[in-house]
């Protein structure tokens, strides 16, 4: 095999792209900053225990795990960063009152989480801590919205769902964690003969309601379907009541419902959501409230917030210009490097022009020239496309 063959599912990002996802990924930080969410970076590597406790086995699966040379212990690649995210929020903070946190950085996963997905994604997360009501919630939500905005990932749809509705239809029956994984697998497909065959031996109460949820989605006439069908469910109520909340808040969005919906890892706990867009294949931000993520270390209090991964927004919207630049020829003339230094921490890009390769810059849309012009050196504009 060649040696510069990658793995699969592992690509290269070369300069355009890579500019893109820099220039998007400093865009998502700041609009973070502005919402007041301070930033952290988890370590890509830590000790396996840390990572999977209480995560579920959706994301045991995505782990890549390996023996640490120095200790012997297991140690494994990050798949996924709000349960870290948890942890120094639950034990290296331990803050009283609300805390908001954001982060960016690679996850690896052991397999493409979808078709033609990376198995390097870089992640991009906002949390907060520490408020159990919806406004947490809504703020998660609103926070997403913009970050899509500031990538130019527009019309999208908000799918609404809550993990307690399937939790509470199920309270009564006992099931072994494989059979609970088939069912939400047959949720996630809307595979009704499957949910017949798993829940055959349930309850009627329960085997009525489950049967029910493939059906449940739609607008939010959805809502009063599942009032209806659902009434026989303790909690349910509540749970829609909340649901109807949010989408009232979201007036100028395309809000949908999916009461069936599970897809994600297993710490949620509470109001889910995903956001769509034209020409993804897949949610391009999945989110929700994850209350007791942070159990595990120490601290089990309210937590919400949401994760994207940059580089399938980048691959769904359209390429971004250009950078302009000023095209500047090589020399060892002093007034020429003075001219070019003062240019360069004004900000400006200058792309000095080596001999007789003078046609050969193509990341940057040289649309000016500096040009000598009575022994002095001036900006000049020309056409970005001319040799």
């Amino acid at each position: 095999m060649s040696a510069w063959v990658l793995p699969d599912h592992i690509a290269d990002v070369l300069p355009s792209e890579a500019r893109h996802i820099e220039e998007l990924r400093r865009g998502l930080l700041d609009t973070a900053r502005c919402y007041g969410y301070e930033l952290v970076m988890p370590p890509l590597l830590e000790h396996l225990e840390s990572l999977l406790t209480g995560t579920g086995e959706a994301l045991d699966l995505q782990t890549f795990k390996l023996v640490d040379q120095l200790s012997g212990r297991s140690l494994g690649l990050r798949a996924d960063t709000t349960p870290q995210v948890a942890r120094i929020d639950a034990h290296l903070l331990n803050r009283k009152g609300v805390t908001r946190l954001c982060y960016c950085g690679p996850v690896l996963h052991a397999r493409p989480d979808r078709p033609h997905a990376t198995r390097e994604p870089l992640q991009f997360g906002a949390e907060i801590y520490g408020h159990a009501g919806l406004e947490a919630d809504l703020e998660a939500l609103g926070l997403a919205r913009e970050c899509l905005g500031i990538a130019g990932v527009h019309e999208t749809t908000i799918d609404l769902a809550d993990v307690r509705i399937v939790r509470a239809l199920l309270a009564d029956v006992d099931l072994p964690t494989a059979q609970l994984a088939n069912i939400h697998c047959a949720l996630a497909a809307k595979d009704t003969a499957a949910l017949t065959e798993l829940a055959k031996e349930f309850p009627r109460s329960s085997r009525e309601a489950l049967l029910a949820l493939p059906q449940l989605y739609g607008d939010i006439s959805v809502l009063d379907e599942a009032q209806r069908v659902l009434k026989d469910i303790p909690g349910v109520d509540l749970v829609l009541s909340n649901l109807r909340w949010l989408a009232s808040r979201l007036e100028d969005a395309n809000v949908s419902f999916d009461l069936a919906d599970l897809r994600g890892y297993a710490y949620y706990s509470g109001a889910r959501f995903a956001i769509y867009a034209p020409g993804a294949s897949d949610a391009l931000v999945r989110g929700g409230r994850y209350d007791e993520v942070g159990a595990v270390f120490g601290r089990n209090r309210p937590a919400a917030g949401f994760s994207l991964d940059i580089k399938q927004v980048v691959s769904v919207v359209a390429p971004r210009a250009l950078r302009p630049a000023i095209r500047a020829p090589w020399g060892g003339d002093s007034g020429l490097s003075a001219a070019i230094a003062v240019l360069r921490r004004s900000g400006e890009t200058v792309v000095c022009a080596l001999p007789e390769r003078e046609s050969e810059v193509d990341e940057f849309c040289c649309d000016r020239e500096l040009v000598r012009k009575a022994d002095q050196w001036v900006v000049q504009p020309i056409d970005c496309y001319e040799n």
